[in-house]
């Protein structure tokens, strides 16, 4: 599983549901990174690539007013099949939009509470994304060993 840099996760909220929504994915079969920047700029909390290469993005709402100051979301649905939100057992659902994924998550793992729908990448923006997680993943890897 994918450790999480805790300077890139500076709310401890935050940090304990990217540690689960990780653990969700993994006992899925995804494999997670956090922190991922995309190619518009933007960065994904969790970005996860499934068994058969389908990527996903979670984006992580520690609060009611992160949620609300946070408008950049939409940004991230062309570069993946399936978008979901992940909040705390506290976080009011009825704020998230029904038309994205819900995951409920804390430090010691998560819960699907509701499937987004599936938007298929075309080929040649799913091999840059994976290209990305790909190169982005090797180097966290190796950041230890060339440090």
């Amino acid at each position: 599983m994918q450790e999480i840099d805790p300077e890139t996760v500076q709310d401890p909220v935050a940090q304990q549901i990217a540690r689960g929504v990780l653990r969700l994915m993994t006992d899925h079969g995804y494999a997670g990174v956090t922190e991922m920047t995309l190619a518009n700029g933007r960065r994904a909390d969790v970005a996860a690539i499934g068994p058969g290469g389908e990527i996903t993005i979670i984006e992580i709402k520690s609060s009611i007013a992160d949620f609300r100051s946070d408008q950049k979301w939409p940004e991230y649905r062309p570069f993946c099949d399936r978008f979901y939100f992940a909040v705390g057992h506290d976080f009011p659902q009825d704020l998230i939009p029904d038309d994205t994924g819900l995951i409920i998550a804390d430090a010691f793992g998560g819960a699907i509470l509701r499937e987004p729908e599936c938007e298929k990448l075309v080929a040649a923006r799913r091999k840059a994304v994976t290209l990305r997680f790909a190169r982005l993943a090797a180097a966290r890897l190796c950041q230890p060993v060339i440090a």
